[in-house]
């Protein structure tokens, strides 16, 4: 029997197990993707800590690329051998109300990658195969992988923000989600601001594309882009409330904060709203066809993470580094093989 590593937890507050199982078949509607790499996200906090409700053992693993090495009964439209991608979006049913609505985000199934089934901690995955996106000949399966979450996420953030090029877009945090915001905000033409903690990250921030950089402990984040001439949106990546309602004050006129980092509670002023008809928006990560577009638009700009690259065995370490904030910028595992017994 062919068997394969995954990285399992067994429990909430479990110890990351690197176990061997038996390679698994994919079903009605699957396929079977030999994992090469797998980005480590923060969401995998949930599997981790048992956040959500879901049955142990669980592989985490949301952000995996890959090569189709098996296809189910009634997959079409896809071919052994082929590069794809499973991003946090694990697929969709096509016929619930939602789906019918093409919001297939808000399907009424919502699996998730690595939560409602075992993710690409693990030499191979099995994904349904609406949970697909193709991935381009220019990227690697490393450079491909954190695009499927974090990268998708910036995307999804930005196309919908309702900029347009020239206009004035400021990214919120230069961290995992962030670096790649501050890439594709100025390929896609905006006069992009980054806002961090710091004058030493300025820098990185101009070498990345940012138009101008705004040092959040040195100025007042709202009227420093006022002074710039308002904001048309902020893509807000930190996890802190307070910090982004501070934000919203440098909103241009029908500008909006695009929330795409779990926080706690924020106080946002009606008022602050109202008179200059303001909003905030969460941004879902997106779809397969959002990772498709997010991985084309990186392979046709040089859009790229930057990435730390651990082997699956050094699990633990990758995820802490992550956790605690030191990985600069994504942590990576490469994965490949398995073995016959």
């Amino acid at each position: 029997m062919a068997t394969m590593r995954a990285v399992q937890v067994s429990r909430a507050n479990g110890l990351f197990e690197l176990v061997e199982r038996p390679v698994p078949d994919p079903g009605t509607g699957t396929v079977r993707v030999k994992v090469e790499a797998c980005g480590i996200c923060h969401s995998d906090t949930i599997v981790k800590q048992g956040l959500l409700p879901f049955a142990y053992p669980r592989v985490p693993g949301h952000e995996v690329a890959g090569v189709i090495d098996a296809l189910g009964a009634g997959v079409t439209g896809w071919t052994v051998g082929q590069r794809v991608g499973v991003g946090w979006n694990g697929g969709y049913d096509g016929v619930c109300a939602a789906c019918r609505r093409g919001e297939f985000f808000a399907c009424v199934t919502r699996p998730v990658t690595g939560i409602s089934f075992d993710g690409g901690y693990a030499d191979y995955l099995i994904a349904p195969a609406s949970a697909l996106a193709a991935i381009p000949p220019e990227l690697s399966f490393v450079e491909a992988a954190p695009l499927m979450c974090a990268g998708v996420t910036m995307f999804t953030a930005l196309r919908s923000a309702g900029a347009r090029p020239g206009d004035l877009v400021a990214v919120f945090g230069l961290g995992g989600l962030g670096h790649l915001g501050v890439q594709l905000a100025a390929k896609m033409g905006f006069r992009t601001v980054a806002i961090a903690r710091g004058a030493d990250k300025e820098e990185l921030a101009r070498k990345l594309g940012a138009w101008r950089y705004l040092d959040s402990k040195a100025t007042e984040i709202a009227a420093g882009l006022q002074k710039l001439g308002g904001a048309k949106a902020v893509i807000s990546t930190v996890t802190d409330g307070p910090a982004m309602a501070s934000t919203v004050g440098g909103l241009a006129p029908n500008g909006s904060l695009m929330v795409v980092g779990a926080a706690g509670e924020m106080t946002v002023s009606p008022l602050a709203l109202l008179f200059e008809q303001r909003s905030i928006r969460g941004v879902y990560s997106g779809v397969s066809s959002d990772s498709e577009a997010t991985m084309a638009f990186s392979a046709l700009t040089g859009v790229r993470p930057m990435n730390e690259i651990y082997p699956l065995e050094r699990v633990a370490e990758a995820y802490e580094r992550m956790l605690n904030g030191t990985a600069r910028f994504r942590s990576v595992l490469a994965i490949g093989g398995t073995r016959a017994s």
